[in-house]
């Protein structure tokens, strides 16, 4: 008896304390995995934003003259012997641009206005001392440039196209006379500077380009910028720098655009009735009263009960005669829903005393 005792002591003086510390151990680790696990769902929740709907940012870019025509009075003052006809050259553009997208819309607004320069040279030219005469023009202006923006595909990619206006800012020239090469010890002619008269201040002309949107930031972030390169085609109509004399000008610009934007957080836009009071009506339809068959399965035994010291069926059961036996059909086994579920027992013993 005393060793029996002894052994449940020790038995539960044993595992108690290690059962305790399990549980209290189990406790604390399923704790932290649940802090550890909503802290990781919290980091892993990134927030998307749409595409800007407007862009600020500035286009830079150069831009490749063509110079075809004729010109030979430069100004009321100086007058080359040779005329000029064809040249080329390279001029700056820059200038700050504004840009409206409506989302999932194919069109779009461009807006630009900067500093826009037409600087080149003519092809040099030989006057009649058998000297060359070269030709270098400075023209610059201050161009304001209204597009229609299109993307045909909702890509990145997008054509444009607009008006130029373009207000003159420097109209001047540098004349050189050469030395005859027959002659190499001639003492080469003094450059001569000017302006040219009869410069159109106002240019209205129009322009063509393309374009292609490279993302620099994902949507995980609001502000975005985008590298957009780009190329354009300015045609020599309208395009004539002077009043007088047929010189026009062809430019083809190519450059590169720098354009930021906040985007609209995606999630939400998408919830309906954040932060705002809604109203809202249920109209509930009519409701129509009707009528409900049921059916209802009965255990029943399967004997019929006479009464003591008798042999004639007793008057609770019913007794169907021939002819109604020969009119007997199934629907007529079907009931209509009692007004009491409690009287099962009852129907039980109406079923029954139907057998």
């Amino acid at each position: 008896m005393k060793t029996k005792n002894k052994f449940k002591m020790g038995s539960c003086a044993a595992w108690s304390p290690n059962n305790l510390n399990f549980k209290s151990v189990a406790i604390v680790a399923l704790t932290w995995w649940s802090i550890q696990t909503q802290v990781q769902a919290q980091e892993t929740l990134v927030v998307k934003y749409a595409k800007p709907t407007w862009l600020f940012g500035t286009a830079a870019g150069a831009n490749f003259n063509f110079y075809r025509g004729s010109t030979n009075q430069l100004n009321g003052n100086f007058t080359p012997p040779a005329t000029f006809l064809e040249g080329d050259g390279i001029g700056l553009f820059i200038a700050p641009l504004v840009e409206y997208r409506p989302a999932d819309s194919r069109w779009g607004i461009m807006f630009q206005a900067g500093y826009d320069s037409r600087k080149g040279s003519f092809d040099p030219v030989t006057t009649a001392c058998d000297c060359p005469a070269d030709l270098s023009i400075d023209l610059s202006y201050i161009t304001v440039e209204p597009s229609v923006r299109f993307a045909p595909f909702k890509s990145n990619f997008y054509v444009y196209g607009g008006p130029r206006l373009a207000f003159n800012l420097d109209k001047s020239f540098t004349y050189q006379l050469g030395t005859n090469t027959a002659f190499p010890d001639q003492e080469p002619s003094p450059e001569v500077r000017g302006d040219f008269s009869a410069i159109n201040k106002t240019i209205l002309s129009l322009q063509i380009g393309a374009g292609y949107d490279i993302p620099l930031s994902s949507n995980s972030n609001k502000t975005q910028f985008i590298l957009s390169p780009f190329v354009a085609f300015q045609p020599y109509f309208g395009q004539n720098p002077r009043a007088t004399e047929t010189w026009n000008n062809t430019t083809i610009r190519a450059g590169v655009a720098l354009k930021f934007g906040q985007g609209k957080n995606i999630q939400e836009a998408t919830d309906l009735a954040k932060d705002r009071e809604v109203q809202f009506s249920v109209n509930s339809p009519s409701n129509l009263p009707g009528e409900r068959r049921m059916t209802e399965i009965f255990p029943l035994r399967n004997y019929v009960f006479f009464n003591e010291g008798s042999t004639k069926i007793p008057s609770r059961y019913v007794v169907l005669t021939k002819d109604q036996v020969k009119d007997f059909k199934e629907d007529q086994l079907e009931v209509f829903v009692p007004k009491k579920l409690s009287d099962r027992s009852k129907r039980q013993m109406t079923v029954y005393y139907n057998v």
